[in-house]
């Protein structure tokens, strides 16, 4: 029995996550509450349950995101940048799979820009990359996306605040109020701990759980590098999630 196995189940440390308000970021002004949050104590049927995806009909290019996006599908090719595989598993914290369920994901180009009207990054947009992709976890929980690597880029939290390289996540829980977002940051980026969201977090071991290692096993040779990002959805080894703050 492997050492996750082992572990006991642990409720989560609320202590774990950052104050909702945290002065260095400080977006999160606007995003904290002022008042106390208040308890549902009788939650809906909809907060219970939720979408069975294990019917749910994907494209055949849903999560290989060189091929799903293409502004001019005559003059397009495929995007530029660093070719890279990411891929995990999202199991409990027993170990034990989460199948079938719903893997989000989205991310800035090559140079660091969104495809989003919003962002007025100077980068330019990739005529052949749309930054976003999803499937379902298969039966052992494991899911799996083709991608370019993002780059870094500037955000107006400071004079000089950069963002390391990162892909947004989401995992669908067993009800709509149950999703659950993170982000994977590269392993070995020197931007990670210069990044003022992740000095929110106070336990490196928290910021540990969303660093996505390098799989050289499972890479693809002369094609990409493969990068390993496992979800852990609750328990003492939980994934640090930006919605569970």
């Amino acid at each position: 029995m492997s050492d996750i196995e082992n572990r006991r189940f642990v409720p989560r440390d609320r202590n774990w996550h950052p104050a909702a308000h945290t002065p260095g970021y400080k977006t999160s002004a606007a995003r904290s509450p002022r008042q106390s949050l208040v308890s549902l104590q009788t939650p809906t049927l909809s907060e219970l349950s939720g979408p069975d995806f294990r019917h749910l009909h994907m494209g055949p290019h849903d999560n290989d995101l060189l091929l799903n996006f293409r502004e001019d599908p005559q003059r397009s090719g495929l995007p530029i940048g660093e070719r890279i595989i990411m891929h995990g598993r999202v199991i409990d914290q027993f170990g034990k799979p989460v199948p079938h369920t719903l893997v989000e994901m989205w991310q800035a180009n090559a140079g660091g820009r969104y495809r989003h009207k919003k962002d007025q990054y100077l980068a330019p947009l990739d005529p052949g990359f749309g930054g976003v992709g999803r499937c379902l976890t298969d039966e052992q929980g494991w899911y799996r996306f083709r991608t370019i690597k993002p780059g870094p880029y500037p955000w107006p939290n400071d004079v000089n605040s950069w963002r390391p390289a990162h892909i947004h996540v989401s995992v669908m829980g067993p009800a709509i109020s149950t999703r659950l977002i993170t982000q994977m940051y590269f392993e070995g980026d020197p931007l990670i701990p210069l990044c003022p969201i992740v000095q929110t977090l106070r336990d490196p071991e928290a910021v540990a759980t969303m660093v996505g290692r390098l799989d050289m096993a499972h890479s693809r040779t002369m094609d990409c590098l493969t990068w390993r990002f496992d979800l852990v959805v609750r328990g003492e080894l939980q994934t640090w999630f930006e919605n569970q703050r």
